[in-house]
């Protein structure tokens, strides 16, 4: 670290009054003389930048990164993160570049300061983009260096403690932001006390009526139930002190935001809520843990199935302890937590436990000094690759935001590989999300599953225990359908980012083939276009490539015999080359730039047209179709197709059924469809009187002489009355 700037005069009274000193004195429990002086340098340097700065509390601005600061410390976090914490608001709100933090204070700071500064410089469309690409911005460089989130979690806390001067729109606001997303990060990274202070902070602004009915009632629960919480206390020592274990009994304090969110979660009253007693019970060592699972279950009856084993399989973000309800006095529950000492610390200050650097381990006391290696560090390390994948595959920073909202909520299910690996993923999950959880690729190939050795449908949601093994084929692709099912942010940005990019490449390749087609019929060829005259027209479209000119065509937003008319200017003012009768041939299997209208279901053998739609690119109509007459003032969208020969694949189409009003005539129509070869999509029944009853179905076909067969073996039905084919 470079040698910072001389120092600025600051008073005693003055240092004491914004907390530098206290600060310091903190600091010097755990960190070398030298780091601690460091610390006070960052703090006369951020003091000079922000000078005449006041927050709208009054306090000079240089207070808040005092505590931001001081939250840091109370984690014990390494002196480069203290420095950044200091700094934090110098790029954004002040001259300084980051350019000088590096020079003063060393390249690792200033990119912690840079990673939680907003996006100033940037004009978005709306706050919600801004707020969405500000907090997209931050995540990246957390993946880089996770101290990051650890500056902005610990400068949110402290700002939500100073939310008051706010006015109350902001308030809640910030606290919708703050229960959305900051105290989920926390929980995900395991930092439970800043995690529930958060929470507590944001649901005082969000609901300050219900806030204080709450804590009013559960202070007075609180000094009612001094007694009873004395009398089991004394019951878990004796017994504890009987077997010979040192171990530590407390009560556990109720947060308020937990106790609402179990009252509407549950339907709850409040006083159901209050009426639980919790305890924690911490010892030396794991195999200790469960001694003290059995003496507890000894003193009081245990609760059937409220048992949870977080040591054996901790939660996702590095969590572990024994949980288990009991029947206590009067049979009110108690609720027992267990756990050592290391899992407490690892409870309260989760990977912050373990991010102090080898940096510290050079420079400072090696008894507090270690890298973040244990399996909170894993695991974190892992959501954030997570994370990163969910940057790729989204095409914006609301999308990449929504996504890790989604993220960050997971109610847990445990299953296991075919290899017994243990997967986590939130409840609700299926063999999809179970499949991308594995690989994106065995997702995006994914075809079947099997689970417990049974096949099961890809769409089957998953419970603990399972051994889940996917089938996979190298053909495969990814469902648009599985959007409807999947619930993990992961599966979910992958499949779009897989269609998104399919459907570029269908565009493609679709306007390519209309162009060659439109060329052709001036007797040219699109590869003897000279390349002067293609560049010269996609400056003039300010395209970047061919690839962009030909998905234009192909989505529609460009006409191929205009673009060919341009390419050849000989020709330019012919109006021949609109309308050929050269026909373009589909199979229906384009992807998403050829659509097959709803409205009147087109399937091989009908005469077909295509109309050449906007941001859909052809879309197929049959010719006596009724909704034509909508684009016929639209001549040149106009485009003669026909079906390619010999298809072996499914379409769909519409029918409507009369039938006699007798039980079992809809399954016996059905089972008249299946022994045919079809499968039904849509069925819906309309009862016209008591008599008769009318079925419209939508089911697949292969062509109009499959159909033909189908509506023939339905009519010659004794309760069919009709069967016509519709067009919706």
């Amino acid at each position: 670290m470079n040698e910072p700037a001389a120092k600025y005069s600051w008073s005693r009274r003055a240092r004491r009054a914004v907390g530098i000193d206290g600060l310091l004195a903190q600091l010097r429990e755990y960190l070398p003389d030298e780091q601690v002086q460091a610390v006070d340098h960052a703090f006369q340097f951020g003091a000079h930048a922000h000078e005449g700065q006041r927050r709208l509390t009054g306090e000079p601005y240089i207070s808040h990164p005092v505590a931001v600061a001081g939250i840091l410390a109370e984690l014990r976090m390494d002196y480069k993160t203290l420095i950044a914490a200091i700094l934090h608001d110098v790029i954004e709100d002040t001259p300084t570049a980051k350019d000088d933090i590096a020079d003063r204070f060393g390249e690792d700071v200033a990119q912690l300061v840079d990673g939680v500064s907003k996006l100033t410089q940037i004009r978005f469309r709306s706050k919600a983009e801004a707020q969405a690409e500000n907090f997209r911005k931050m995540l990246l460089a957390m993946v880089e260096d996770i101290r990051v989130i650890l500056v902005k979690l610990a400068d949110r806390l402290h700002n939500m403690r100073t939310l008051g001067v706010m006015p109350p729109a902001k308030r809640r606001r910030i606290a919708s932001e703050t229960l959305e997303i900051y105290a989920p990060i926390a929980g995900r990274l395991g930092i439970n006390s800043i995690r529930l202070e958060l929470e507590d902070l944001g649901f005082k602004s969000m609901h300050p009526t219900r806030y204080r009915v709450i804590s009013r009632h559960l202070r007075k629960v609180r000094g009612n139930q001094r007694q009873i919480f004395r009398h089991i206390n004394q019951a878990f020592g004796e017994a504890l002190s009987q077997e010979g274990i040192d171990a530590r009994v407390e009560s556990r304090e109720k947060h308020l935001y937990s106790i609402y969110r179990k009252m509407l979660k549950k339907r709850l009253s409040l006083a159901d809520v209050l009426d639980v007693y919790g305890f924690r019970i911490t010892v030396d060592k794991v195999d200790t843990c469960y001694r003290v699972l059995g003496i507890v279950h000894g003193v009081y009856k245990p609760v059937p199935g409220r048992f949870k084993d977080y040591v054996a399989i901790p939660k996702a973000n590095g969590y572990q302890s024994l949980h288990t309800t009991l029947f206590g006095p009067h049979g009110v529950p108690i609720e027992v937590q267990i756990r050592t000492h290391d899992m407490n610390r690892i409870a309260e200050s989760g990977i912050a436990a373990h991010w102090i650097y080898k940096d510290s381990e050079k420079e400072g006391r090696g008894s507090t000094a270690r890298e973040g290696s244990g399996p909170e560090e894993i695991r974190a390390r892992e959501w954030l690759k997570g994370v990163l994948e969910m940057q790729k595959g989204s095409g914006s920073s609301m999308e990449f935001l929504e996504n890790v909202k989604v993220d960050l909520f997971p109610d847990e299910v445990y299953v296991f590989t075919p290899d017994g690996d243990i997967r986590r993923l939130p409840r609700g999950a299926t063999a999809v999300d179970f499949a991308y959880a594995v690989h994106t690729g065995v997702g995006n190939a994914c075809v079947a599953a099997k689970i417990n050795r049974r096949l099961a449908p890809l769409r089957t949601r998953l419970v603990n225990g399972q051994t889940v093994e996917i089938i996979t084929a190298d053909n495969a692709r990814p469902n648009p359908a599985w959007l409807n099912f999947v619930v993990t942010a992961k599966a979910r940005a992958a499949i779009r980012h897989y269609l998104k990019n399919l459907h570029q490449e269908d565009a493609v390749e679709m306007g390519r083939r209309l162009l060659e087609r439109s060329l052709a019929e001036m007797e040219l060829k699109l590869r003897k276009i000279p390349s002067a005259r293609i560049d010269a027209l996609l400056e003039e479209f300010q395209l970047d490539s061919r690839e962009d000119l030909f998905e234009q065509i192909g989505l529609g937003k460009r006409m191929a015999p205009i673009v060919a008319r341009r390419l050849a200017p000989e020709l330019e003012g012919d109006e021949s080359g609109i309308g050929s009768s050269t026909p373009l041939t589909i199979s229906g299997t384009e992807g998403m730039v050829v659509n097959l209208a709803r409205c009147c279901y087109p399937i091989p053998g009908d005469p077909i047209v295509g109309y050449l739609s906007q941001g859909r690119g052809i879309v197929v109509h049959r010719e006596d179709c009724s909704n034509l007459h909508e684009y016929s003032d639209e001549p040149d969208k106009w485009i003669d197709i026909q079906w390619e020969k010999d298809l072996s694949r499914d379409f769909s189409v519409a029918v409507k059924v009369d039938v006699e009003n007798k039980r079992g005539v809809l399954a016996s129509v059905a089972a008249t469809m299946s022994e045919e070869g079809s499968n039904i999509e849509h069925v819906n029944v309309q009862e016209r009187d008591g008599d008769y009853t009318t079925l419209h179905f939508v089911f697949n076909v292969q062509n109009r002489r499959h159909l033909a067969d189908i509506m023939r073996s339905i009519r010659s039905m004794p309760e069919v009355l009709k069967i016509v084919r519709t067009h919706s």
